[in-house]
């Protein structure tokens, strides 16, 4: 049985026509990924099944008694509530059974107390023994502790805190948890993954793969849509497509399809052109017995082929960037007891491409307004080269979100940058055009800013970003609201980018296509590098808890042994404390993790490029296939040994 069916759905905004006899039905087992580009209606979708959104036309079918909850993008919440009752409220038919439970031991008690007969009581107990069954047939008994359960695994630890302290990233968070807890037979989830850390994402992807009921997600982390769906729904230009498979089949049957539909144009066109040539041939050629060819023709010119999707071009000039980037030397910041950053250093080169973690709160925006120049830091120096013209795209695009650029039409916020834009073939092109290569159809581009999607407010203001030139890119979580088409060009698009390029996200996918090396944020002040993409890094990480492990068994187990026989040596001990403590690296090893830390991501670079050219545009001769993969193995093997050696270097940085 379906459990929400949508039949012949219209929905038209004027600008824009967001649906036009979508048809569509979603299966208890589904889990669905609803994919499209920014404004092309996924919000709006989500929110007309939730019924928070009117339709213009057809139907959508819930059929009774099946249960929907939606999670928008910005939860509302009770800001006078705790955590746990903001939980609570929203925890369906087990939070329930547990006030009507509350509720009947309350009366039972009173009762006891009072002068009521003895039916009254029995009556109480038969109520408090059938809600007893039901709840021990749903699990609600254990409702509190799985609350906690889910809170901590999503960053959440103080439960007593009033939502109205709370920032809206962990408002965010509450609300998944909400959602997960009231287990309902639909679940709805517009963008679950912003504001989550890496763990967080993980544990949560984890969580729906296990999940019962129906899941139907907008998510922009290709990683989590890859793992989490078995069907993909993609809204293209009013029209509703079905893929069965994740988010890798969907790619493989969309460059397929796009493929078929440009060779029957092709065919059609040959056709079409020779038909055409017997056309004019004369009358003579045209007798009373080739009126059907004539019809077919005429068939043949009216038929209409559906375009490739619209996408993305990023196309902007560059600038010269000189040898001085960015050098910061010995900095620190603190907010009073809170220490974020000490005494980190680090001279950047034109070349970089450094993903910049760790959780909320640890100081990656104050790493990179001090950067910028933005904010001072408390201690140490930075010094930024005379060619430096920096690009930040912020995480909130605060700038537009202004109330009083919600007025102002979108064709005009980019002529405040240039009316004339360079692109990066040296031609030049008016704003109205760069808009058009950025999918903003001529509606748009004199609607309102406040008319935009929130994902089409992030596209143009990520354009007016690159349409200054940057040659220092920093992209403050650029994943959020971007949609997986355009991130994609963006991804190819800093592939070329002549300059350096900072990135602060939690997108695992982003991380491993855009950059070489990470500086993960890890509490207290420790800024950490690794060389590699997150990949990369998580496995560094893997790798050093396991050899922690393995090196608390081998101790626990010689101190066990060695026990029996041998009375410990304080002294001793303490003193090979001291020094293990005190082990630095000495000038030579020092040079030498410097420079790994500069090979390695060229290696890495170098191998990436070769990998590309074997798969996807193999040489012709043998030999030169020969020669490649000989390399790429010398590669592998180079990159293993040099990335065990930088581990080996890093315990004592």
């Amino acid at each position: 049985m379906a459990l929400i069916t949508l039949r012949s759905l219209r929905k038209d905004f004027g600008i824009k026509e967001i649906l036009r006899d979508a048809n569509f039905s979603l299966e208890a087992t589904d889990r669905v990924g609803l994919i499209g580009t920014n404004g092309s209606g996924k919000s709006t979708l989500l929110k007309m099944i939730a019924g928070l959104e009117p339709i213009d036309g057809g139907e959508i079918e819930v059929p009774g008694g099946i249960r929907v909850v939606y999670l928008p993008q910005q939860p509302d919440v009770d800001e006078e509530h705790t955590v746990l009752e903001q939980i609570f409220a929203d925890s369906g038919e087990k939070m329930g059974l547990v006030r009507q439970y509350e509720a009947i031991s309350e009366k039972l008690a009173q009762s006891e107390q009072s002068t009521q007969g003895a039916a009254e009581r029995d009556r109480l107990l038969a109520q408090l023994s059938q809600v007893s069954q039901q709840m021990d047939r749903l699990g609600a008994w254990d409702l509190e502790t799985n609350a906690k359960i889910v809170l901590t695994q999503l960053g959440i630890h103080d439960f007593g805190t009033r939502m109205g302290d709370l920032s809206g990233g962990y408002r965010k968070r509450i609300a998944i948890a909400a959602a997960l807890l009231s287990e309902p037979d639909v679940l709805l989830m517009d963008e679950p993954t912003n504001h989550l850390d890496a763990d967080s994402v993980e544990w949560l992807q984890s969580y729906l793969a296990r999940y019962r009921g129906a899941l139907l997600l907008v998510t922009h982390d290709r990683y989590f849509l890859d793992s989490v769906t078995n069907r993909i729904l993609e809204i293209d230009r009013g029209d509703l497509y079905s893929y069965d498979g994740n988010y890798s089949y969907y790619l493989e049957k969309k460059a397929l399809a796009e493929e078929s539909i440009a060779s029957t144009q092709r065919k059609l066109a040959g056709v079409l052109r020779r038909e055409l040539e017997w056309l004019k041939r004369g009358p003579k050629a045209r007798s009373t017995k080739q009126k059907a060819r004539i019809d077919r023709i005429h068939g043949m010119q009216e038929t209409e082929f559906k375009q490739a999707q619209g996408k993305v071009e990023i196309s902007t000039a560059g600038r010269r960037i000189g040898k001085k980037v960015i050098d910061l030397q010995g900095i620190s910041k603190a907010y009073g007891d809170r220490r974020l950053i000490g005494d980190f250093s680090y001279e950047f080169s034109p070349e970089d491409r450094i993903g910049i973690i760790g959780g909320n709160g640890v100081g990656k925006s104050t790493l990179m307004n001090i950067v910028t120049g933005r904010i001072p830091p408390d201690a140490g120096k930075v010094e930024i080269g005379s060619t430096i013209h920096f690009g930040y795209f912020d995480q909130h695009s605060d700038e537009l979100m202004d109330p009083k650029r919600q007025d102002q039409r979108a064709i005009d916020y980019l002529k405040s940058v240039a009316e004339l834009v360079k692109t990066a073939d040296g031609s030049v092109i008016t704003a109205s055009q760069m808009l058009e290569r950025f999918l903003f159809t001529p509606n748009q581009q004199y609607a309102p800013i406040g008319k935009l999607s929130g994902g089409e407010k992030r596209r143009l203001f990520l354009l007016k970003v690159l349409m200054a030139a940057p040659n220092v890119l920093i992209l403050d979580e650029p994943t959020n609201d971007l949609d997986v088409q355009t991130l994609a060009v963006l991804e190819e698009y800093l592939e070329d980018f002549n300059g350096c390029v900072l990135v602060v996200s939690h997108d695992r996918y982003f991380l491993d296509r855009t950059v070489d090396s990470i500086f993960a944020l890890e509490g207290n002040g420790q800024i950490k590098r690794y060389p590699g993409n997150y990949s990369v890094y998580l496995d560094y990480r893997k790798q050093n808890a396991e050899q922690a492990v393995r090196r608390d068994e081998m101790a626990s187990s010689k101190l066990t042994s060695q026990s029996a026989a041998i009375a410990p040596d304080p002294v001793k001990n303490s003193t090979s404390s001291v020094s293990q403590k005190l082990r630095k690296l000495s000038y030579k090893e020092k040079r030498e993790f410097e420079q790994l830390e500069i090979d390695i991501p060229k290696l890495e670079a170098e191998k990436a490029d070769i990998e590309k050219q074997l798969y996807e545009r193999p040489p012709e001769g043998y030999s030169e296939i020969q020669r490649l993969s000989q390399r790429l193995a010398e590669l592998e093997t180079t990159i293993e040994q040099g990335t065990e050696r930088w581990m080996e270097l890093a315990e004592f940085v």
